[in-house]
């Protein structure tokens, strides 16, 4: 399987072995657009892994910090108490760069960017571009996604 992130139509998609589409899902990707260097805010490219799965078994709307779970659930008046909180939901699948220089190791390591694919709001409008990075999805569809994939599947990213 293959995941790949196509950031002008904010589409991730599934794909198996052969390349045949399995699932398709609206994501939102950086506000700022694509880019590799750490403190940009921006959707790297390229060949990523995931490299670690977190949060199963986590009930639906788990608040993560630091990618680990504070205890708070989302809820509409725990947003309006927090405004501008960069919500971190339900489940997380963290990327690692597999291109030296590009997006692995120094200035522009994934990994150390905390880039990841991982639940938001289901009031965040997906299909347009939103985050400070990371690739945001509906939290069902990150259930599921979580779900079908392994840590080490393939994830490219596409600018």
């Amino acid at each position: 399987m293959e995941i790949r992130v196509a950031l002008p139509r904010q589409i991730l998609e599934l794909r198996d072995a052969d390349g045949r589409l399995l699932r398709s899902y609206a994501v939102s990707t950086s506000r700022l657009g694509a880019g590799e260097r750490r403190g940009s805010h921006c959707t790297p490219r390229g060949r990523h892994v995931v490299r670690a799965k977190i949060g199963a078994g986590q009930p639906m709307n788990t608040v993560f910090v630091g990618r680990r779970p504070t205890g708070e659930i989302y809820s509409p008046a725990l947003a309006q108490a927090e405004p501008g909180r960069d919500w971190i939901l339900t489940r997380i699948l963290w990327l690692s760069g597999c291109e030296p220089g590009r997006n692995r190791l120094g200035e522009v390591d994934t990994m150390r960017r905390y880039i990841y694919i991982h639940g938001t709001p289901d009031e965040t409008e997906l299909g347009r571009p939103g985050s400070i990075g990371c690739i945001r999805m509906g939290n069902r569809d990150i259930v599921e996604l979580f779900d079908l994939v392994p840590a080490g599947t393939p994830v490219e990213i596409i600018g």
